[in-house]
């Protein structure tokens, strides 16, 4: 037996919800292209007059925003028991090499 407290708390998925690893990484990609856009050559001759790289930038930052937003409202919840399921009889058994007698 284990000495651990059982909870009714539900089990999240957390860190490891792929919501928040999205989010995280447009947000980066987001927050580094809107500094070029504020910082670097806007380069108008190019992109017709649109400083591409600032709006890119904060587009990539609203779609992490609702990325991380979506993963806080609606979390994943880990089942705490899993069933693991029946041996399914079509699959092949793995097959072990004999060792070689040389």
């Amino acid at each position: 037996m284990s000495d651990e407290k059982q909870t009714d708390a539900p089990h999240k998925a957390g860190a490891f919800d792929i919501r928040n690893i999205i989010g995280a990484l447009m947000g980066v990609y987001g927050v580094i292209l809107a500094l070029a856009g504020l910082f670097g050559d806007t380069a108008p001759e190019k992109t017709g007059d649109v400083n591409a790289n600032l709006w890119t930038g904060l587009a990539l930052v609203a779609v992490a925003v609702f990325f991380i937003g979506w993963a806080r409202l609606k979390p994943i919840v880990v089942p705490a028991d899993v069933e693991r399921p029946d041996d399914d009889p079509t699959r092949p058994a793995p097959t072990r090499r004999r060792p070689s007698a040389g």
